[in-house]
């Protein structure tokens, strides 16, 4: 077969990043298979350890998604019996949402084992080039932010 060129799309910072981005997410899925869990279901997890009472709500605000989507991960973490949703007594249509011991040494697991993946992944880059790396990506997440205010 002869090589396919994608030079033109290389010219742009937008296919680097989904190039990298699958890299990176395709070795977190093997990272966090042990766990049986998910990207989503990783997120979701550690926002709910490191945020306990937080509202369903807050937490589909948090990850960016929409919040239908949010009741699967939410049914499924509740099912795995690693978080707990419990009514807010003054608005009895939101839950609060809070890890279970189970759920939050599951989570501390994870983490240690996100931590060391992104070690490896990273090992080319000292740290000014992450730190760089990181200001930039939050520089292009916020800039359609800023355009809008």
């Amino acid at each position: 077969m002869t090589h396919v060129s994608d030079a033109t799309l290389r010219k742009f910072v937008g296919y680097h990043m989904k190039r990298a981005f699958n890299v990176v997410q395709a070795d977190l899925a093997k990272t966090l298979k042990p766990f049986d869990l998910r990207m989503l279901t990783y997120s979701a997890l550690v926002l709910i350890v490191d945020n306990p009472g937080m509202r369903q709500s807050q937490l589909a605000d948090a990850m960016d998604i929409e919040r239908p989507n949010l009741v699967m991960i939410i049914d499924e973490l509740e099912r795995r019996e690693l978080i707990v949703r419990d009514r807010v007594p003054n608005d009895r249509r939101a839950y609060a949402l809070k890890a279970t011991l189970q759920g939050s040494q599951l989570c501390d697991q994870a983490i240690k084992s996100v931590v060391a993946h992104e070690e490896q992944l990273l090992v080319a880059l000292d740290d000014d080039a992450r730190a760089n790396l990181v200001t930039a990506l939050k520089l292009i997440e916020t800039s359609l932010k800023r355009d809008t205010l």
